[in-house]
């Protein structure tokens, strides 16, 4: 899902930034909004090529990416808060991000224990 939104950011003629996100970008400086978006597709792609070589040859690290997926939406909630973006609508990243926290939460719980402690 990550490698589908970097692509998005960084492919898309506006960047996702009105089509998916629905900021508006016909305001002054809507072409930085768009740059911006784009810009950050490019450093998730960055990010999720790394995160596919631990994930597919170092399978220890897998809690550890865990952990950094389960605190990206509460530091992107910070930022949000302190940086609020006017939408026209809400964005999927918003709507599902609360979803996927308790998915995150249960896998990084179960990466972290034994077979014999989940039984238990």
């Amino acid at each position: 899902m990550i490698t589908a939104r970097s692509l998005v950011h960084l492919l898309s003629p506006d960047g996702g930034a009105h089509s998916i996100a629905t900021v508006d970008t016909s305001v002054a400086g809507g072409d930085n909004i768009i740059a911006i978006f784009g810009q950050w597709g490019a450093s998730q792609l960055l990010l999720v090529g790394a995160l596919w070589v631990l994930l597919l040859r170092y399978r220890g690290l897998v809690p550890l990416i865990l952990c950094v997926l389960l605190l990206e939406p509460f530091l992107r909630a910070i930022s949000g808060h302190l940086k609020p973006i006017v939408t026209l609508g809400t964005a999927p990243g918003a709507a599902l991000n609360w979803f996927a926290v308790p998915v995150v939460a249960v896998t990084l719980y179960l990466g972290l224990c034994t077979a014999k402690e989940r039984t238990s």
